[in-house]
């Protein structure tokens, strides 16, 4: 597959949901802005995608959606230097701004509309016959390219990342009733959805634009039940920001110089 083709791939990014979990750290953001190492957890997500070749954006908005359109639109202006000049009302940038060669598209999906619902509501910006699809809450140093050669490999409709994950709690090592030692947190056995799919086309006619319908119910379990669903396992770093905890966590990792996903495996797949 050429460079140009997985440029033209769109990605999909559901991050409309109201992040109740978080208290009023997203009473008035909405939580893909909130901010890891000093950029929002959305731009993250987006850096993982662009570093393998991917440009096209389909965000699905939501709760404060505006929010996030304001984001991009302010981006230049908040880091690059300016000239004003009040007496003619021009500004020019003085450069300062990183420059993102990506292309967005902001599709306001209902504010308390569920993932699935998301997805089917902006079917019409996705007009190629594979498409790209994350949560916006979920970081990885999964090589995207392989990503894409396995779904290419089995021909079937979804293909769901699978990751095992570590308890968030320890525990204990028994001999009969004797405790012998103690494990910190364990990665669990059971492989659960890590976000980082891949879908064909066809894959929206298990979608339905009613409010309550949720990607990880009927229309997964449907795709399993068709024997249409594949899982590609990823091994390496995978963290959702899920609680405040897990915020506090992704930025301390980035604050001591060790966030994987952002060292993520460049190059367009092959």
């Amino acid at each position: 597959m050429s460079e140009r083709e997985v440029r033209d791939y769109p990605v999909v990014i559901l991050c409309g949901g109201e992040g109740t979990r978080f208290g009023q750290a997203t009473q008035n953001v909405p939580k893909p802005l909130l901010e890891i190492g000093g950029e929002p957890m959305l731009l993250h997500i987006m850096r993982i995608y662009a570093r393998h070749g991917f440009r096209r954006f389909i965000l699905c908005l939501g709760y404060r959606g505006a929010m996030i359109k304001d984001y991009f639109l302010g981006r230049d202006i908040r880091e690059s230097d300016l000239r004003l000049d009040l007496e003619h009302g021009t500004q020019t940038l003085l450069g300062g701004a990183t420059p993102l060669d990506w292309d967005i598209t902001f599709a306001e999906t209902g504010h308390k509309t569920e993932t699935g619902a998301r997805i089917q509501r902006v079917s019409q910006y996705i007009d190629t016959p594979t498409f790209l699809l994350t949560y916006g809450d979920g970081l990885a140093d999964i090589d995207l390219g392989r990503l894409l050669a396995f779904h290419r490999s089995h021909g079937k409709i979804g293909t769901v990342t699978g990751v095992r994950a570590h308890s968030q709690f320890g525990e204990m090592v028994l001999e009969g009733d004797t405790v012998r030692s103690f494990i910190e947190k364990p990665q669990v056995s059971a492989m659960i959805n890590g976000g980082f799919f891949i879908f064909e086309r066809r894959f929206l006619e298990y979608l339905s634009a009613e409010t309550d319908c949720i990607l990880e119910q009927q229309p997964l379990r449907r795709l399993a039940g068709d024997g249409e669903l594949k899982v590609f396992e990823h091994s390496g770093f995978w963290q959702c920001m899920d609680t405040f905890k897990d915020y506090r966590a992704l930025n301390e990792m980035f604050e001591r110089g060790g966030a994987p996903w952002t060292r993520t495996a460049s190059g367009p797949a092959p």
